[in-house]
Order: structure tokens, then C-alpha cells, then sequence
């Protein structure tokens, strides 16, 4: 941390922490309603996301098209709060909910991707590549903790207080997420010193981003660079879906008991994010700053490899606790603040149209696809060993196309310095 920054990291940290918070208190409920609602119909409720995801898209272009930064983040988290707010009223009094746990299960997964992509769209915009290969990791550490907290609140409060109403302390935490944000705004002006982003910053405030309501689809398309940060999530989402389906059949053939399912889930999530925090603390800054975004991005794939090959070995319980653990570390820890890095070189209308689009339209659509060609695997008989070991070869395109998105990064950061030298000298 270096002068001037401390306030703004402080309040992102802040700011990341009550939404993870948030999130990972709704998460086993998720992971239970998907199997309540039977394991076959997961592939179902994928496509159902990525539809979802396509209708929403458009509408959250044409609010930021239309409204200021300083407005349009403390809406998006309203929307969801006014949501969970229905799904309490209807859980508590056992509407439809079967029907209920399976859209709780489709909203609770736009949720995580709209308000994270969200949350990291800001954090591009108020910070330099710089300064993100140093803060970001720090900033994700406020996600880890929030992430610590959350299943460790649904341990000791789900019998309690009971299942349905920690719906209401993941409203509570999701609002003090946007008291941080509305915080971190008044924080941030100066953010960058000796760039003119202050007064970018000060236009973004009074007017919105501008631009039509699909200009985020039209620079993913146009922008080779966008299409590889696309690709990459796309094989991310592949490879996440393949270990999340084979992780909802062994824990399905493991336990019958819903209480039981929710109590491996919560304790998955506890375990990662003990690991994530240490990581992030202690390694993340330091290690994107020496080997850059690129590398960073390359543990995830490199972890999933090696998961992959475990789990060809030896499909158990443990082995896919193990599994999640460690790489679900690995991408909160270090490849993903280092993923985020790679859209600090964009300007402001990609940061957050073109990002939105990557982070929910193609991941979720990823997760369609995957969960329909997982299910079509299934279905010619292959056991989950041989899912396992054909995902290999993925994971090692992957990891090159991490190293050649670095490579990307490292030559706009190297080309903006150059033109930011350049116009100061004109100006001077």
C-alpha cells in the first residue's frame, strides 16, 4: 500500500467482504435445493440460468448506459435484496417449494455473477494496472473473510434459526455491502494519482457510461483481446461445471439426509476459505506483481489438471472436497484478482459493458453447455473417472491461453505508459 490508497483499499476490502459474506450464507441453500430438485434436472437449471442471464444482460446495459456509477451499483444490490425478501416469504410459508427451490437455485446463480461482476468492474475502474497487481489480491482477501464468515454463520444458525431465515442476515449483510460501496465512492476521486481519472470519475458521477444496451456483446466480438479473457472463462465455467456435477452425484450417493448435504457443503466452503484469506494475505500481491497477470491466471487451469487426474484415480467424497478446496483457492486467491488485473488496461465502457457480458453471458452459458455435454457423456455410459481424465487435455489449452493473455496485458500496459509519457511531455 503506498500514500493516498489506504481509505479507498480499506473500503473495498470492506466492500467485497459483506457481499461474499452475504453470498456464502445463501450458497449451501443453493447447493441443497439444486439436489432437492434432483440432480438430473441440474443441466435444466444451468440453461435456465444462462437464459435468465441473456434477458438481464440487456437491462443492466441500459441502466448503466443511463445512470451514474454512484447510482446504478447501490440499485443492482437493492434489486437482489427485494428479492430475497420474496424468496423468505415464500419459504416460510412452503409455497410451491419444490417449484421455488429450483428458481431459488437460478437466482442465487445470476445473483453471484451480476454482483461480483459488478464489484470488480468498480475495482477496474478506480484502480491502475499497478496498482492492481498490488491491491487486488489484498482487496480479495475482503472476500475470502466474507467468505469465512458466511458458512461459518450458516454452521452455528441454520438449526437455530432455521434454514429460511438466514435469507434475512444475507439481506442484512448485502445492505452494509452497499453503505461500504457508497463509502468507497467518496474515497476514490484520487485514487490515481497523476492520471486525469479524478475528473473521468467526477463525469461518471453526474452521467452514465452512454453507448447502446448490447455495446458490451459488439466489443466482446470485435476485440481479440476481450475474446480471449472470453474464452478463458468459458473453459473455466467447463471445467467448474464438470467438477460441480461430479461433485453433486458423489455427495447425493453419500448422504440422503438434506441437513447433513447442507452441513458437507458449508464445511467445503469454511475449509476454502481458511485457505484463499492465508494466500491472499501473504502470496497473491507478490507473486502477480513478480510474474505477472498471465502466470497468475495459469495455477487455476494447472490445479484443475491435476484435480482432474485425481479424480480419474480415485472418485470419492474426500477426493472432491480436496478437489474443490484447492482450486477453488487457487482462483479466488491468485487467478482470479490476476484475471481482474487483465481489464484494468481497458477503458471505462468495456470495464463495465464488456466485462458484464464475459463474466455473466459467457460463463453461464459455459455452464449450460457443460452441463448438457456432462449429461451427454453420462449418457453413453462413460463413468466419472473417464469425464474426469477427458478434461485433462482442456485444462492444458487453457493454461497456454493464460500465458498468452498475459503476454496481451503486459504489451497494453507497456503501450499505455508510453501514450500517458507522451501526452505529458505535449502538455508540458
Amino acid at each position: 500500500m503506498r500514500p493516498g490508497e489506504a481509505r479507498a483499499l480499506l473500503w473495498s476490502f470492506a466492500y467485497f467482504f459483506c457481499l461474499l459474506a452475504g453470498y456464502y450464507v445463501l450458497r449451501p441453500l443453493r447447493d441443497e435445493m439444486g439436489i432437492a430438485g434432483g440432480v438430473r434436472n441440474l443441466p435444466w437449471l444451468f440453461t435456465a440460468t444462462f437464459f435468465v442471464m441473456l434477458a438481464v444482460v440487456p437491462v443492466f446495459g441500459a441502466v448503466v448506459a443511463r445512470l451514474p456509477r454512484r447510482r446504478f451499483i447501490p440499485l443492482v444490490y437493492h434489486f437482489f435484496v427485494a428479492n430475497i425478501a420474496i424468496f423468505w416469504i415464500l419459504l416460510s410459508f412452503d409455497i410451491g417449494k419444490l417449484h421455488v427451490a429450483r428458481v431459488f437455485f437460478v437466482w442465487i446463480s445470476v445473483f453471484n455473477l451480476f454482483a461480483v461482476s459488478v464489484f470488480w468492474s468498480f475495482m477496474a475502474d478506480l484502480y491502475a494496472s499497478e496498482q492492481g497487481k498490488r491491491l487486488f489480491g489484498f482487496i480479495a482477501a475482503g472476500g475470502s473473510a466474507g467468505a469465512l464468515l458466511g458458512p461459518t454463520l450458516t454452521v452455528w444458525l441454520a438449526t437455530p434459526l432455521g434454514p429460511v431465515n438466514l435469507l434475512i442476515v444475507a439481506a442484512l449483510l448485502l445492505e452494509a455491502a452497499v453503505l461500504c460501496a457508497s463509502r468507497l465512492e467518496s474515497a476514490a476521486s484520487h485514487i490515481k494519482p497523476g492520471t486525469s481519472e479524478p475528473a473521468a470519475a467526477e463525469r461518471l458521477d453526474s452521467a452514465g457510461l452512454g453507448g447502446g444496451w448490447l455495446a458490451g456483446i459488439v466489443m466482446v466480438l470485435r476485440s481479440p483481446y476481450l475474446a480471449g479473457i472470453a474464452l478463458w472463462v468459458a473453459l473455466l465455467s467447463l471445467a467448474g461445471t464438470f467438477l460441480y456435477f461430479q461433485q453433486a452425484n458423489i455427495v447425493a450417493a453419500a448422504s440422503d439426509d438434506p441437513a447433513v448435504r447442507t452441513r458437507i457443503f458449508a464445511t467445503i466452503d469454511l475449509a476454502i476459505g481458511m485457505l484463499t484469506i492465508i494466500v491472499q494475505c501473504l502470496v497473491t500481491g507478490r507473486l502477480i506483481t513478480r510474474f505477472g497477470a498471465g502466470p497468475a491466471a495459469a495455477v487455476l487451469p494447472f490445479v484443475f489438471g491435476l484435480g482432474f487426474l485425481a479424480l480419474w484415480l480415485t472418485p470419492m467424497l474426500w477426493v472432491v472436497i480436496a478437489f474443490q478446496a484447492v482450486q477453488r483457492a487457487a482462483n479466488f486467491a491468485i487467478s482470479n484478482p490476476a484475471r481482474e488485473v487483465l481489464f484494468t488496461v481497458l477503458d471505462r465502457e468495456e470495464k463495465y459493458k464488456a466485462k458484464n457480458v464475459i463474466d455473466i453471458v459467457v460463463f453461464r452459458g459455459g455452464d449450460a453447455v457443460s452441463g448438457w455435454l456432462f449429461a451427454a457423456l453420462r449418457g453413453t455410459g462413460l463413468e466419472l473417472g473417464a469425464i474426469s481424465l477427458a478434461t485433462v487435455p482442456v485444462t492444458a489449452a487453457w493454461l497456454a491461453l493464460a500465458l498468452a493473455l498475459g503476454r496481451a496485458h503486459e504489451r497494453r500496459t507497456r503501450d499505455a505508459a508510453s501514450s500517458n509519457a507522451t501526452s505529458t511531455t505535449q502538455t508540458a
